[in-house]
């Protein structure tokens, strides 16, 4: 059961990380967060386009589209892409909480070390447990030939997806998802939870309230292009925006009028 740390408690936060803890925990981080994105660039220019069989190579032929049964390699590379994508897509927007969490670890008297990267390595787990769930739907989708062979929708579902995308943005749930990826200190006082397994369960709430908050602007991945890297890069930053500057609500509301207005206009010109 998840704990509050005790007001008393809530204070003590280390100025700055040692050196050997920052070079540990953010170089660490920062080389994630940078071979993802370059797995992201070189993945097309070598797995797509190295002659492979299945949907890597077929998916990057214009016009093509798969109806046929997927292969566990392809399924496997598919989920691969995903996992890969939001570690790259979500390690920025993160960083302020596991700076938070570093300093008030290291505050405690205790070496952030492990626990961050349980920390981190709990919040990874979710998201890798959103990319089998779009892997599978991406290989859904292409056998019931819904995806083109640049990996997106057609017009009138893009509308769709587009206009059902905007609705979340307006809804109760996706407003108190962000809520807690705004607040890093409003999270860790209300989901604390001590040892080092409490590190990887705390990892775990954050990243289920993260996917809780993004999950359905990562479905428009489907509208643009699931590789896509301009996309993934500008969806990128407007979730870094809304969830790290003070006008995150306001950007969710806003993006969720014009994202149901671009959605009817598309599904209307189709």
């Amino acid at each position: 059961m998840a704990s509050a740390i005790p007001t008393s408690e809530a204070a003590p936060l280390a100025r700055t990380l040692r050196l050997p803890d920052q070079l540990a925990i953010w170089g660490g981080l920062g080389a994630l967060s940078a071979l993802s994105w370059l797995y992201l660039w070189r993945m097309p220019a070598g797995e797509m386009m190295d002659g492979m069989v299945g949907m890597a190579g077929m998916a990057s032929m214009p016009g093509m589209s798969m109806a046929s049964p997927w292969s566990a390699t392809q399924l496997w590379l598919t989920f691969l892409m995903w996992a890969v994508m939001m570690v790259a897509m979500m390690m920025p927007s993160t960083a302020p909480m596991v700076a938070l969490y570093a300093r008030v670890v290291e505050g405690r008297n205790t070496s952030p070390r492990l626990r961050v990267w349980l920390f981190v390595g709990g919040y990874i787990a979710v998201w890798t447990g959103f990319s089998a769930l779009a892997a599978v739907a991406q290989a859904a989708m292409q056998e019931a030939a819904l995806l083109t062979g640049a990996m997106r929708v057609a017009p009138v579902m893009g509308g769709v997806l587009l206009a059902l995308a905007g609705a979340y943005q307006l809804s109760p749930l996706k407003r108190r998802c962000l809520r807690h990826c705004q607040s890093p200190m409003g999270f860790l006082m209300t989901n604390w939870r001590e040892s080092v397994a409490g590190a990887f369960t705390m990892g775990v709430r954050h990243g289920a309230y993260c996917v809780g908050c993004c999950w359905m602007l990562m479905a428009l991945l489907f509208v643009v292009g699931v590789m896509n890297l301009a996309w993934v890069a500008a969806l990128t930053a407007f979730v870094l925006l809304e969830r790290v500057t003070r006008w995150g609500g306001e950007i969710a509301t806003i993006s969720g009028f014009a994202l149901i207005a671009a959605g009817l206009a598309l599904a209307a010109l189709s």
